[in-house]
């Protein structure tokens, strides 16, 4: 940690606001770390020596530096602290970008790992890496469990039409980053449109439900579920789709899209989608189609990724092969959903 300001997050500053609206929380000068593996939004880890806290705000040169992505973010937080959805407690949300340049939240720190590779898991042993993965389910059916209303979170969204809307934005954002030809991409965007599923009775979604955006804590528990800026009011097999394509081995030697699924003892994605349904009791039977679409949300998010990268306004380690793992994930996804 460091005494230091780091980028995007103003100490004196931010001790201020802290100091003003909650007197006594800060104790000594604040120190700070930038959080890395955020896709988004940018986390730091703060301490004065004694309290630890983490907070959140927009990417730097962020364009519409709103309060909107962080006011949610905290609400959904904040709604879901007293249900069996392991949360971190918040501390306070400023939608005012001039304390410190943009609107944050302040949330308690919750001590735990997120595993994104692997190889990180390996060391654990297959038997650990089992029960690790196995509790992401559990806990997901928790989340899809809450009643919204009874939580506050009623008009977090709007479920009606949910996935034509889904489907719509991502094709919208495939074509503003589109500069190549995709093979089967249009046939797979199509295919999706041809054979929507009759969406459940809503519930709250996390957005981005893997295992690299939760804390686990010592005892192999899942300690906290992070990154909420895509959560909202909609299908909750969206969440399981992607957690079981996320869970499918993937052969992309080196590829910087994190996947723990080689990991001894790592459960298949049938596996996870069993217990998830068995403990839910929902109707898993059109999972393929869930499943496929996170492969094509995934093509178009990496193509925007390769995209900027080609325009030099993305650097970084691996962003150079994004480029041909895109069509590895749309032959995915046609692949999937012709399984039906």
């Amino acid at each position: 940690m460091s005494e230091e300001n780091p980028p995007g997050l103003d100490l004196a500053r931010l001790a201020e606001h802290l100091e003003r609206e909650r007197p006594g929380l800060v104790r000594g000068p604040l120190r700070a770390e930038v959080v890395q593996g955020g896709r988004s939004n940018l986390t730091y880890r703060v301490t004065d020596g004694a309290g630890r806290w983490v907070v959140r705000r927009p990417p730097l040169g962020h364009v519409l530096a709103t309060a909107h992505d962080m006011a949610r973010e905290h609400r959904v937080i904040s709604a879901l602290r007293d249900t069996q959805v392991p949360v971190p407690g918040t501390v306070l949300l400023c939608e005012d970008p001039e304390v410190i340049g943009a609107p944050f939240y302040v949330m308690e720190q919750v001590e735990g790992t997120p595993y994104r590779t692997a190889g990180q898991l390996a060391p654990l042993g297959a038997e650990r890496t089992r029960r690790i993965v196995l509790a992401l389910p559990e806990t997901l059916v928790a989340l899809h469990a809450v009643d919204p209303a009874a939580v506050g979170l009623g008009d977090f969204g709007r479920p009606e039409g949910f996935l034509e809307r889904q489907l719509r934005r991502w094709g919208k954002q495939l074509e503003a980053s589109r500069s190549r030809e995709l093979a089967g991409v249009e046939e797979l965007r199509t295919a999706l449109g041809e054979t929507l599923p009759l969406s459940p009775a809503p519930a709250v979604v996390h957005g981005d439900y893997r295992l690299d955006n939760v804390l686990v804590d010592a005892d192999d528990r899942i300690a906290a579920v992070l990154d909420w800026e895509m959560s909202t009011l909609g299908d909750p097999l969206t969440d399981l789709g992607l957690l079981a394509m996320y869970s499918e081995q993937q052969e992309m030697p080196d590829s910087p899209v994190s996947t723990t699924s080689g990991a001894p003892g790592h459960p298949s994605a049938a596996e996870l989608i069993e217990r998830y349904a068995r403990a839910s009791g929902r109707d898993v039977s059109r999972i393929n189609w869930y499943t496929a679409f996170a492969y094509f949300k995934l093509a178009v998010i990496l193509e925007g990724i390769h995209y900027r990268f080609t325009l030099g306004q993305t650097v970084g380690t691996g962003f150079d092969r994004i480029g041909s793992l895109v069509p590895v994930f749309i032959d995915n996804g046609l692949t999937t959903l012709r399984k039906g």
